[in-house]
């Protein structure tokens, strides 16, 4: 079985024009890193031109899609039948998109066949992020 899991979705960007956008983002969850997940952008749907990507703990993802979730870069909360809004802040500005519940959940149901919840800590390398950690000093 792979150790990561990448999962095209459709966002809807939220803008103060009526229409909303359709822009493509790819989640990925990777066991090496078995709390976080990970949203990323292609260049054409970002300001900069370029791939931006924002990592944040999957049990922020799982809560969610349930109930109003986050108070720091990354929020999210359900809105309506089957969508979740995403807000993603920056110094330069607050960006909102939807993404439909039922394909974060499909997401978040194949990493916990991965790594099921509350066995993260078995999926960590202690000894090797140690060794990683004490090279970087001088």
């Amino acid at each position: 079985m792979s150790a990561v899991i990448e999962q095209a979705v459709q966002a809807r960007l939220v803008a103060s024009a009526p229409r909303m956008e359709t822009v493509p983002a790819t989640l990925r969850y990777d066991r090496e890193d078995p709390y976080a997940v990970s949203m990323a952008f292609p260049p054409p749907a970002t300001l900069e031109g370029v791939e931006v990507s924002w990592a944040f703990a999957r049990d922020l993802l799982a809560q969610g899609v349930e109930r109003p979730a986050g108070d720091g870069d990354v929020r999210l909360r359900p809105y309506g039948f089957d969508r979740t809004v995403v807000e993603f802040h920056a110094p330069e500005g607050v960006a909102m998109v939807h993404v439909r519940t039922s394909e974060l959940r499909r997401f978040l149901e194949r990493s916990q066949h991965l790594v099921p919840a509350g066995r993260e800590h078995q999926y960590l390398d202690w000894d090797q992020d140690l060794t990683e950690l004490l090279e970087d000093r001088p």
